[in-house]
């Protein structure tokens, strides 16, 4: 710890950081637990989009097996074509806010497809709905760990 001189100059220099502390602290021990509550939250949102993508996964590969088809769905049927992304406001840290996606298809001839390709092309688009929002999701808790260092 540094000496403190033993000066009314020295005295009022004290009087006035002690002064600035205590004005200050309460504002930054708020903010810190409002950071704090919010991570928690933001994680707890993250993990529940995870289990939904999971629940879909299982959901999806329950009823494909049922069809005995040769043909394979072409993961290039479904493309991200746009990312809608807004900006929220958090403790005075500006973090991206998932709007959704769009998405687009690629053709395909619909007499000589299975019929569980327009199922799976939609199945496919909410998981991968669900992937974006979840690196979103961790997007904003990485935003929101840095101002809280």
């Amino acid at each position: 710890m540094a000496t403190i001189k033993l000066t009314k100059n020295e005295l009022k220099t004290q009087k006035d950081a002690l002064k600035m502390y205590q004005r200050y602290l309460p504002t930054l021990t708020l903010k810190k637990q409002q950071l704090q509550t919010e991570i928690r939250t933001i994680d707890a949102r993250a993990k529940e989009v995870r289990a939904r993508r999971k629940a879909l996964e299982e959901e999806f590969t329950q009823w494909i097996a049922v069809f005995g088809e040769a043909e394979v769905f072409d993961p290039t049927m479904v493309q991200v074509r746009n990312i809608r992304k807004g900006t929220g406001n958090i403790a005075g840290v500006t973090i991206p806010i998932y709007e959704g996606a769009d998405f687009s298809r690629g053709d395909y001839d619909l007499y000589s497809t299975p019929l569980w390709i327009d199922l799976a092309a939609d199945k496919m688009e909410q998981a991968l709905s669900l992937d974006l929002e979840a690196e979103v999701l961790d997007e904003q808790v990485r935003l929101l760990n840095i101002e809280l260092r």
